[in-house]
């Protein structure tokens, strides 16, 4: 079964040149239950990414670009009044599909943002007091432009929190970029073939979700967690929830690493990616250079790595 997953990151890397790791990070949120952010400038492959992972892995899909006069109804649905049965209709929205795109997610409103935060924490939609549930599996991958361009605005952290990763696909490679070229004109996404089925992701979910964690990867993964509180290097820690999302994502790596067993290195993969997004740096690491990336890790290696 884990070969499947090797044959969609194939398909996938047939549209999406010189960004492996990406590719695998995202799958792995897939295989572990999560919601992925991409945040990067316009134009690196974040949407085509979207596109060949749900072709190559027989997912409903639909996009909504998220601009400021998008509304939550446009994403949740709403009720409309038949006069045949004189009673009122629920109409889906755009989250009704295995694969949710939003594009440009920091440039909407923060109410049409705030209506992403049950569909991704529950996986259902409330919509004049009815709970409709979303098909299973279902998975948000939002895009967003860096802070600072224009018409963004920032995500507030309840929501950023509801994301497992926050990844960054940034410019190809010199090769990669030329592999862009040469394969533009052969429109890459038409050629992409179904690798895995709807029932086949379901059964790799179940079995990344029951995979045997032994003590010590517990315990490892709270100390690195509860060090984010309580490190000077951050003024915001991460929440329990970070703590889960990092579990589910190392047991999703160990799947796609043909194992059935977590390791620390597992852990460290994802470490940066899955709590990124979950701290804030204090005035202290801001004031000696600092960014996430380089307070994590020293973080990181300021705990000792188990033996199991």
């Amino acid at each position: 079964m884990e070969n499947k997953m090797l044959q969609v990151k194939d398909e996938i890397k047939r549209a999406v040149k010189g960004k492996d790791a990406v590719v695998e990070k995202v799958l792995a949120a897939i295989l572990a239950g999560g919601h992925v952010l991409l945040e990067d400038i316009p134009g690196v492959g974040k949407t085509t990414l979207a596109m060949a992972i749900a072709k190559s892995m027989s997912l409903s899909y639909k996009r909504v670009q998220f601009t400021p006069d998008v509304l939550p109804s446009d994403i949740v649905g709403f009720s409309m009044y038949n006069q045949e049965t004189k009673t009122f209709e629920y109409q889906q929205g755009a989250v009704c599909c295995n694969l949710f795109l939003a594009d440009e997610i920091n440039r909407t409103s923060p109410k049409t943002q705030s209506a992403l935060l049950e569909v991704m924490e529950e996986g259902n939609v409330t919509v004049d007091g009815v709970t409709h549930p979303l098909p299973d599996p279902f998975t948000v991958i939002a895009t967003e432009n860096p802070l600072g361009s224009s018409g963004t605005q920032m995500l507030p952290e309840s929501q950023l929190d509801r994301f497992m990763v926050c990844l960054s696909m940034g410019y190809p490679e010199h090769t990669a970029a030329v592999d862009i070229l040469k394969e533009n004109a052969k429109k890459p996404l038409s050629l992409l073939q179904n690798a895995i089925s709807v029932e086949e992701l379901m059964q790799l979910r179940k079995k990344t979700n029951d995979m045997y964690v032994h003590d010590s990867i517990y315990e490892y993964i709270v100390t690195l967690v509860e060090g984010t509180r309580t490190s000077p290097l951050f003024s915001m820690g991460a929440s329990p929830r970070g703590s889960i999302a990092l579990l589910r994502m190392a047991k999703a790596m160990a799947i796609l690493n043909n194992r059935d067993y977590v390791t620390p290195e597992d852990i460290r993969n994802v470490f940066v990616d899955v709590l990124g997004h979950r701290v804030k740096l204090s005035t202290k690491a801001r004031a000696e250079g600092k960014d996430i990336k380089a307070a994590l890790n020293e973080l990181f290696t300021g705990v000792k790595v188990p033996r199991t």
